[in-house]
């Protein structure tokens, strides 16, 4: 599984503040009705932080500590991980639902980190916030690197549990927690609907990540 640009952009939102709705699997948390500006400065808040991990000069463990970190506080990974797996969570054994979750998490994290000298410097910016729905609105930011073409990222944020998390994120007018579950679902599909085969897929995705960051 080699993710492409649509895919790189998908985790590094998630790692930055992105957890997604689970209408449709019939499990949502309690949601209330996400207030714009704290949606926004959600945003704000944990991109700062998400920008301090990125540029720091500690070492490549530490930092990668960091982002676990922000990712486990800002993303409701078991939703994000459960939206994105779709229809084929209910066809799941108990066992690799876990494992599923496990290694979902973990190439969030990965796909970061191996990447921390590309992030290095990188800056980010406030668009525009509005009111989606009553449950969620949608923050803009304009992201910047050196020697890159700033690109914009919106930013859908929720309440789950009391609390504002990222629910999706919109690149290139992309939803991109659709496009990962499209190309989970098509790996499951070829495999005649083995979720075990994705699993060894993200398994591969993790080992080649941990080894292009060089531990």
């Amino acid at each position: 599984m080699r993710p492409n640009r649509m895919n790189r952009r998908f985790l590094l939102a998630a790692a930055w503040a992105a957890p997604f709705s689970l209408a449709a699997l019939g499990t949502a948390p309690a949601r209330a009705e996400m207030d714009i500006n704290r949606a926004a400065g959600f945003i704000e808040s944990t991109g700062q932080e998400l920008v301090g991990a990125l540029n720091s000069r500690a070492p490549v463990a530490e930092r990668r500590q960091r982002v676990a970190a922000i990712l486990r506080r800002a993303v409701d990974v078991e939703g994000v991980g459960r939206f994105i797996l779709g229809r084929w969570w209910r066809t799941a054994s108990p066992a690799e639902q876990q494992e599923y979750l496990k290694l979902f998490e973990e190439t969030l994290i990965r796909n970061l980190s191996a990447r921390f000298g590309e992030y290095e410097g990188v800056r980010f910016s406030l668009g525009r916030s509005q009111q989606r729905t009553e449950d969620d609105a949608l923050v803009n930011t304009i992201i910047e690197r050196p020697n890159t073409a700033p690109f914009s990222l919106d930013w859908r944020v929720g309440e789950v549990e009391g609390q504002p998390r990222v629910v999706d994120v919109i690149a290139e007018g992309t939803s991109l927690r659709l496009t990962q579950r499209s190309e989970y679902s098509a790996v499951i599909s070829r495999n005649g609907g083995q979720v075990s085969a994705l699993l060894d897929a993200m398994r591969r995705q993790v080992a080649t990540l941990a080894a292009r960051e060089g531990r």
